[in-house]
């Protein structure tokens, strides 16, 4: 469809009250946050530790909004499903030096390939994960298992994890600075039991994330 009839639909879309203007954003920040560097939810110090000072765009998360779910441990990919069937299989590739120079900060999905050794796993755990009963559409995952990333759940095999259907709710979790030290500090991982989560993700009804991790916190109190 050319960009001009899109427009056109959209608009029609929004006059005869087929789409709301609220339906119509959150679409496009679902849409935006599978490519969108999450936030952490405190400002930084010179040794890129995070201090007591909450970011403002992550103010939601201390006025008590959003659920925050575990943050687990592997590579960003995105699988798209088809009919119960897995269909495409992409990875997250982040900016360069030089294109964060450029003012490039937000990562974006390109294909993995068959033949490429630095995509073996990752196609590994895409093909080990069940998808039958996944919708249809793109679904941001994380993969994980023994040869991801230094595999620090101690999985026995590969698997992808979607965001948006199975990430461990962690309904208990607070949100400031110095409790969230302490409950990340012996957080266990509700996905892999015996070993130390990595952190906490909100997510806001509205599509908008902010993270926090155990390595974020100084070392000494």
């Amino acid at each position: 469809m050319a960009v001009a009839d899109l427009v056109r639909a959209l608009a029609s879309g929004l006059a005869d009250g087929a789409i709301t203007a609220e339906e119509l954003i959150a679409k496009v920040r679902r849409g935006a946050q599978v490519m969108e560097k999450i936030p952490t939810l405190f400002e930084r110090d010179e040794h890129f530790r995070v201090v007591d000072r909450p970011r403002p765009d992550c103010a939601w998360v201390f006025d008590g909004e959003g659920a925050p779910t575990e943050k687990l441990d592997g590579s960003n990919v995105r699988l798209t499903v088809r009919s119960g069937h897995l269909v495409r299989v992409e990875k997250r590739r982040n900016p360069s030096k030089v294109q964060k120079q450029e003012g490039i900060v937000d990562g974006w999905y390109v294909d993995t390939d068959d033949h490429a050794a630095e995509d073996k796993w990752i196609l590994a755990a895409a093909r080990n994960t069940d998808v039958s009963d996944w919708p249809d559409g793109e679904h941001a995952c994380e993969a994980l298992g023994p040869r991801v990333q230094g595999n620090p759940l101690g999985l026995e095999k590969h698997t992808c994890v979607p965001f948006n259907l199975r990430v461990p709710a962690l309904p208990d979790a607070p949100r400031s600075y110095s409790e969230l030290r302490g409950y990340l500090a012996a957080l266990e991982s509700r996905f892999a039991p015996g070993h130390l989560a990595e952190g906490i993700v909100f997510h806001h009804p509205d599509g908008r994330r902010a993270k926090i991790k155990r390595k974020d916190f100084p070392l000494s109190a």
